[in-house]
């Protein structure tokens, strides 16, 4: 993303937004409530137009509906209630490529028994959707991006209302997926696992603030200041003292 300026409403909501992801990086875009984390992935997905700035994937600017990007909402945006099973619901994530009107082909079907294989939940291909846990929705939605096989992916929130064995399970998986040389963004509120797991941190409050690995943020506090708008006694400035 180069300088993109997003306006909402009659509002801006990003302002000069610089990000670079290399193939191969886990990074964490941490910002405080609306910061604009959200707009930033939707816009690098090519469903917000930019007011102003470019968006590029490997030297291509990014075309709405053309972009072959693996993206994993927050689970209040699915449709939990719809009637279709597991494998189905993975199934979707292809419909951008296959179309409303083509039936999926032995490939798109082995892409999906492979996506739900990587979350472990290969046994649960054909319980309806509305059956499942939190934790296990989580994952579909996950699952559907990896169908894809795209060598982009983009996170929003994918920790929130999770228990720890489900955050611990996709953490690793999240890590795989960059070893194996995809660009992975993440956004998310949990700063200790940022911290822990991402090769690097993004700061963002409607511009990118800081960007670094997470020790040099760690050892920054007027950049997290600045960021959450929150003093130095803050205790978020201790947690990043204890990580």
């Amino acid at each position: 993303m180069d300088d993109v300026d997003v306006d909402l409403g009659g509002r801006q909501v990003l302002s000069a937004v610089r990000l670079t992801v290399e193939r191969g990086e886990l990074v964490g875009l941490l910002g405080p409530n609306g910061a604009g984390k959200t707009t930033m992935l939707r816009t690098a997905l090519g469903l917000l137009r930019p007011a102003a700035g470019r968006i590029v994937l490997d030297g291509t600017s990014v075309r709405a509906g053309r972009t072959p990007v693996g993206y994993v909402p927050q689970r209040h945006e699915f449709a939990w209630q719809f009637p279709i099973s597991v494998a189905h619901a993975v199934m979707t994530g292809l419909t951008g490529r296959l179309g409303l009107l083509r039936r999926p082909d032995r490939a798109a079907w082995e892409a999906v028994a492979d996506a739900l294989d990587r979350v472990r939940l290969t046994d649960l291909a054909d319980r309806p959707i509305e059956q499942l846990s939190g934790g296990q929705r989580q994952r579909i939605l996950v699952a559907r991006a990896l169908a894809l096989q795209s060598r982009v992916l983009l996170l929003d929130e994918p920790f929130t209302g999770l228990d720890m064995p489900t955050q611990e399970l996709l953490s690793d998986l999240f890590i795989g997926l960059a070893r194996e040389g995809r660009a992975v963004l993440m956004t998310t509120h949990d700063l200790a696992s940022a911290l822990y797991t991402c090769d690097r941190i993004a700061l963002l409050n409607r511009t990118v603030i800081a960007t670094g690995t997470p020790a040099k943020l760690a050892g920054d506090p007027p950049v997290w200041m600045r960021t959450f708008d929150v003093t130095e006694h803050s205790a978020l400035l201790r947690i990043l003292k204890a990580v």
